[in-house]
This record gives C-alpha cells, structure tokens and sequence, in this order.
C-alpha cells in the first residue's frame, strides 16, 4: 500500500496536508502528516490490522472514521482505549496496538485543566444541524457553544463532493464541503464559538435552578482541559452510526462503513482499497460508489438485497454510465482473507430473502463498503433522561420531540440524524427551528424568532413531501404524539 495509496490528484478536492511528521507504531516509523489522524497516517502507511478483538482475538481496523465504533482503539502516548481516528497524527507520537484488556497508563500525572463555562444555547456536535442552530442563535442574540469531539467541524457535510439538491436556502448547487467552509465562516462573522476535539462526558442535571450541566474534555496535545459547561439550552446534533450486516469473517479489515471510506477519500486523500464491492443501493451507497471512482478505485458492482434502487435515479444513472453493474436481489455470502479482505462471494436472493444456491458470484475485491443505513447516534440524549420511542420510519429508537424539536426534558433540544434519519438539507432546517424556538422562548427579537421558525417550518414539510422523505413525515408525526402524551401525562 504505503505512499501509492495517497490521492495525488483528485477531479474535486485539493488536500491541504501540511507538513509531514513522523511518529513511531510499535517502534517503527512511521511518516504522516499533520493534518491527518494516527489512524489515516497508518492506513496510508500500509497497517490495516490496527488491534484484536477481546474475545475472539479477530483482527479490526479502520471502520467507522468519526470515533463511534472501537475498531481503532490503540494506545497513545500510554493512554490506553485512544480513538485514533479522531486523534491528530502528531510529531514524535508513540502508538502501540493494545491488549484485549488495555493497560493502565503508564504516567499518573496527566495534567488536567479546569474551566467552567456559562453560555444560553450548548450545541453538541457540528454537522449540518449543529452549524445552523449555532448560526440561528447567534443571529437573533442568544449566547452559544458549539462542541465536536472530531478534530475538524462539519460532519459529513466535509466529505461530500457532490453537489446538493433542494432550495437556494440549504445551498442547492454547492458541494458538501464548500457549504461547511460558508457555514463556518458565517458563524464566525456571527461572533459564534466552537470547540474541536471535545468530547461530551455526561449530563449533570442542576436541579434546583433548572439550569443545564455538561461535563467535556477538551484535548491539547498531551493535556486534557475538564469543561463544565453551565447551560440554560442544550440542543444535540450527535448525528449517526453506520449500520452493520451479518456475514462471514464480517470483522476483516477492508470491510469499512461507508462514512469511513468518505473520511479517507475525501478528507484526508487516501485511497481505502483498490478493487471496491458496494452493499446498499441507497443514496449513500450510489453516491460513495461515484466517489471512489472519482479517488481512482475500481468499483466492480453494488448489490442490493431488495427488488428496487433505493437511491436517486440520477446517482444509480451515474454508475451505470460508468459500466458499474447494479445488482438487484442480491447480497453477500461470504469474505476471503485471514489479515485483511482478499476477495467476496455474492449470491442472488429470493423474495423471501433467502440465498439460492448455485447464483454464487466470486468477486476479486480488497474494499468491501457497507452502506445500508443509519441509526440515531442516541447516546448523550438517553443518559441525560429523554424518553424515548422505536419509530421505523425514523431509523429506530429515537428521542421524544415536538415540532419544535424540544424533548420530554425541557429545555433539552435534538437536530438532525439523533431524532430520525433524513439528508443535509433536512438536518440544517432542523437546526434553525431548534435556534429560532429557543430565541422565541427567551423573548428574544420574538417576532423575527417566529419569523424564523415558521418560515423553515413551511420548507420542512414541503420538503417531506417528496417520495423520499414522506415516512420521515409519518415518524415525525408519531413522535410529537408521544410526546404530547408524554406531556399531558405529567399534567
């Protein structure tokens, strides 16, 4: 792998990687750079197996690329249990995989700063949703705090090179990651804050005042700065995981989710495989396909286990120019290689989803990407008490909300993919409900508050019109039932 599977020249993207920097894994070099994490710097440098499984001794490797799965866990610097894909690659960093167990750090004097912070709006996470609630807020007045436990803000709007549909308002005709550079630079020109490489710890509730408590760490360097964050509004963007899918040898690194390889791809320039297999024929499968044509990898087929292209036509189109085979009523039955993927056999379906055997398929593929579907990244909203509901059409388990987007824990606020799977455009008129419904509760400018809210409400429904969206509408409507049931009950 080593050099050659860096993206030197790509139809789209200009990598901006900085100096390089050299650090040592498992006392050997290795040379990154330094705007890339530990674990981007490695898999460029050829390692795939990044640790073992604790039971079973499997081996793991690059997976998710946003720090929500466990697959890059390794040993920094002697901190054990250390997501490396969200760790900065940094010059003279000592990274080794751990045991099953992980070990104590070795220093027991790691410095740890205290700060206390008071703000109106708490914002946790800074994908589409979290960018335009910080922007709503700071724009009709209200003191704001955006966190992201990632070292760069955006969320997956960063590794979109597509351009968008929809309305002028949500950035129709830009590319995902030309709308985070507007947004950011908007919230900055708003005087609005946000914080990378902060991670939110757990919810304190302060009971007496009715007031918000969240304790952060921020990163720095070696150092870690404990924020306690005082806050009259929280509003949660903590976005999505990746779904995953039972097979053989499902473990292998090269079997990667489908927002992993985008983070490689398109964010640090690193090719994630060579010869690649798609599974899901949704919007995020066809459009991650195009992409990695676009990094130069082979695309040899997608397959799709139901009858139909979930995804846009215009993006299935795409592929199909391309000589990509789409593969209906198909699926995968199993996974070559003991490190890492060699090779996969496909195998056709039938309509109860059972393989027929004889149709098996072997494909010559290092890159096996996983894209059917997400589910809400639900953590930080359930351990902070909000009751929640297992709404289909949304993705599954998902917090109570209302129209406003407010949960059963007032004062308490969701945007985006945490209250039910959509799209950008979906999520940042969310987040402006979420900053114009708090401005309106504080009397703050209310009648431009209202304005606001209404305004994107109208879009919102109108954009759940559409084929694609109008089960999220149903979802929707079935939460903010429950929660008025919720709320007539505490009556």
């Amino acid at each position: 792998m080593k050099e050659k599977q860096r993206i030197l020249k790509h139809p789209v993207l200009d990598f901006k990687r900085g100096r390089k920097i050299n650090f040592h894994f498992e006392r050997k070099g290795i040379t990154g750079y330094e705007n890339e994490s530990i674990a981007a710097a490695l898999f460029a440098s050829g390692v795939k197996v990044f640790r073992k499984s604790k039971r079973f001794g499997h081996p793991e490797g690059w997976f998710c690329g946003i720090g929500k799965c466990s697959s890059c866990l390794m040993r920094v610097n002697g901190i054990p249990s250390t997501r490396t894909c969200i760790t900065p690659a940094r010059e003279g960093m000592q990274v080794e995989p751990q045991s099953a167990k992980g070990m104590l750090p070795d220093k027991t004097s790691i410095q740890v700063a205290r700060k206390e912070e008071h703000v109106q709006v708490l914002i946790i996470g800074s994908g589409p949703a979290g960018l335009e609630a910080g922007i709503t807020s700071r724009k009709l007045g209200l003191t704001t705090l955006i966190i992201d436990e990632n070292p760069v803000p955006g969320g997956q709007l960063i590794k979109q090179t597509h351009k968008f549909f929809g309305s002028k308002e949500e950035y129709a005709g830009l590319r995902g990651f030309e709308i985070a550079r507007i947004m950011l630079a908007q919230l900055k020109n708003y005087k609005g804050t946000y914080l990378t490489e902060t991670s939110a710890i757990g919810y304190y509730p302060e009971e007496e005042t009715g007031k918000h408590k969240f304790l952060a760490v921020k990163k720095q360097n070696d150092s870690y700065q404990l924020l306690e964050i005082n806050a009259d509004n929280i509003i949660i963007t903590s976005g999505a995981n990746e779904n995953y899918l039972p097979f053989p040898k499902n473990y292998l690194p090269g079997i990667y989710g489908a927002g992993g390889v985008q983070t490689l791809m398109n964010v640090y320039g690193i090719k994630p495989g060579n010869r690649a297999l798609i599974i899901g024929a949704g919007n995020v499968g066809l459009i991650v396909g195009y992409q990695l044509l676009q990094a130069g990898v082979e695309v040899k087929a997608v397959v799709e286990a139901m009858t139909h292209i979930g995804g846009y036509l215009v993006h299935a189109s795409k592929l199909a120019r391309l000589g990509v085979p789409i593969l209906l009523r198909h699926t995968i039955k199993e996974v070559k290689g003991e490190e890492y993927v060699t090779g996969a056999t496909i195998i056709e379906i039938n309509e109860n989803m059972q393989p027929i055997e004889g149709t098996e398929r072997e494909m010559d593929v290092d890159l096996i990407l996983i894209a059917v579907g997400l589910s809400a990244s639900t953590k930080i909203p359930f351990q902070a008490g909000c009751e929640k509901m297992f709404v289909p059409e949304l993705g599954g388990w998902v917090p109570i909300h209302n129209e406003n987007m407010e949960t059963t824990i007032k004062g308490i606020y969701v945007a985006g993919d945490v209250s039910g799977i959509a799209e950008a455009s979906t999520a940042m008129l969310e987040g402006r409900i979420v900053g114009a419904a708090i401005a309106e509760k504080e009397a703050l400018n209310p009648e431009a508050s209202q304005r606001v809210k209404e305004s994107a409400l109208t879009e919102l429904n109108q954009l759940r019109k559409s084929s694609l969206l109008k089960a999220v509408a149903a979802g929707k409507i079935k939460c903010q039932q429950k929660w008025n049931e919720a709320k007539n009950h505490e009556q």
